[in-house]
């Protein structure tokens, strides 16, 4: 009887080791999951800030160049629609696993680039504007915008990439199945990226 006892509590007490062993693996898979989720959403505050940023900047910019291109009036309109395009999108965390949501973001924030890009091309026209120092300044500021922009996204995208891979690859594909965890959306280049922006006065 001793000795069927003695069995019964190794065996009950291995399948008790065993369960917390795989109970410990499961929060360790967890816990590295959350971390990259984590990474993920700072990568994103990052990118948002610098948009934020340029979006701040628009307006300055734009009053600045009315002085000087009153006839460009369709070209600082263009400038204005997309900045209250970019206004219009609300962003939230939710929108990192919702590929429509966050293509449309990406698509006003490209949409406010592309009108900026031409509006800096056209104020090549004006010597006079080229020369102030108010635009000088924000166009400065803009440029080192679109930098840190560009910067972000790579590292949101770098961070992406580690939290996607480790979703999918099991054990973590097996953990976030069961906790809800969702593949994030990656920043791709605008469509029509590859060509040279033609502009015509």
């Amino acid at each position: 009887m001793n000795r069927t006892l003695a069995i019964t509590a190794g065996v009950v007490g291995g399948i008790l080791i065993l369960a917390l062993l795989v109970v410990g693996w499961g929060v360790s898979v967890s816990n590295r999951i959350i971390s990259a989720d984590e990474s993920v959403k700072a990568g994103w505050s990052q990118v948002e800030n610098q948009y934020q940023r340029r979006y701040d900047l628009v307006p300055n910019l734009v009053e600045t160049v009315k002085g000087y291109a009153k006839q460009e009036q369709e070209v600082l309109e263009n400038v204005t629609a997309a900045r209250a395009r970019v206004g219009q999108v609300t962003i939230t965390p939710q929108m990192l696993n919702d590929p429509q949501m966050f293509a449309k973001f990406q698509q006003a924030q490209d949409g406010l680039g592309s009108a900026l890009s031409r509006l800096l091309v056209v104020s090549e026209n004006y010597p006079n504007l080229k020369s102030n120092e108010n635009f000088l300044a924000l166009q400065s500021q803009l440029e080192g915008t679109e930098n840190r922009i560009s910067v972000e996204r790579r590292r949101f995208n770098e961070a992406v990439q580690g939290y996607n891979m480790m979703i999918r690859r099991f054990p973590g594909s097996f953990i976030a199945s069961m906790t809800g965890f969702k593949e994030a959306a990656y920043f791709h280049a605008a469509t029509g990226a590859e060509q040279v922006p033609k502009v015509k006065f």
